[in-house]
């Protein structure tokens, strides 16, 4: 078993699953991957099902009843990774708008500690879009403007959703106080590693609009984003996202004396 893990959520991406599931498999450096699929009709977990014979050591898949959301679609992945014991955990959608090549980008800044958590960022210097309508783009980049407004977080691409995380993060965030489940989710979780002190670096990439398959973008989620951030930053000045308070710091310290042991 690698120490990395990549989770990919599915809804109708029979085709896309196969060439990313390949393309994962085939990077030069063990990533394994937990496909999170809520119930497609079209038949994207069969096809998982079918290329787990092939992969079977590398390839897992979650099978939920129906949409759920995408949010706790990545808490179930989480929580699955974290009782496997990886020590690296990615998100990354399956449409092909995140490259899977950076994803051995992002595991060096995680396995050198260099960061926390690591943002695979289109609005740092060297990241872009390609293939976005330019409405989607100002309603991004404008998003991005808004977090950082509301909430003080410098981080410049809070919405991206490819992003990875060292165990500790993900063990001292309390996941099940984590309320989002659309594009929300992606900012509550940044702002909850920030909140609890640990480092996050953005890195460039270049994000491509879907090829194949339908966007899942709706008029519910971007209400989501709008309202739940004010929201999120009001409850944070009385409650914690940690569990019982647990900090970078004290996380740091308990590895480090695990590892003594």
């Amino acid at each position: 078993m690698s120490q990395s893990l990549v989770i990919i959520p599915t809804y109708n991406e029979i085709e896309n699953v196969s060439k990313m599931i390949e393309t994962v498999v085939n990077l030069p450096v063990e990533i394994d991957i937990l496909v999170v699929d809520d119930g497609s009709p079209d038949g994207t977990a069969e096809e998982v099902k079918r290329l787990q014979k092939q992969y079977q050591d590398q390839l897992f898949l979650k099978e939920r009843p129906g949409k759920l959301g995408l949010g706790t679609a990545y808490i179930a992945g989480f929580k699955w990774g974290l009782e496997r014991g990886y020590e690296f955990i990615f998100e990354m959608d399956c449409d092909f708008s995140h490259d899977p090549n950076d994803l051995q980008r992002m595991l060096e800044v995680l396995e050198s500690r260099k960061a926390d958590v690591v943002v695979g960022s289109r609005y740092v210097s060297g990241g872009k879009c390609v293939n976005w309508p330019a409405d989607r783009l100002i309603l991004s980049y404008g998003a991005s403007l808004y977090v950082r407004l509301i909430t003080w977080m410098w981080i410049k691409d809070p919405t991206a959703g490819f992003v990875g995380y060292r165990r500790q993060v993900l063990q001292s965030i309390d996941l099940d106080r984590i309320r989002f489940i659309g594009y929300a989710f992606q900012i509550e979780m940044k702002f909850a590693s920030w909140l609890l002190g640990f480092k996050v670096r953005e890195i460039p990439i270049t994000f491509t609009d879907r090829i194949e398959g339908s966007s899942k973008m709706s008029k519910g989620i971007v209400k989501e984003a709008i309202f739940g951030v004010l929201s999120m930053k009001w409850q944070s000045f009385f409650t914690s996202f940690g569990k019982q308070e647990t900090t970078a710091e004290e996380l740091e310290l308990q590895q480090a004396e695990k590892e003594l042991h």
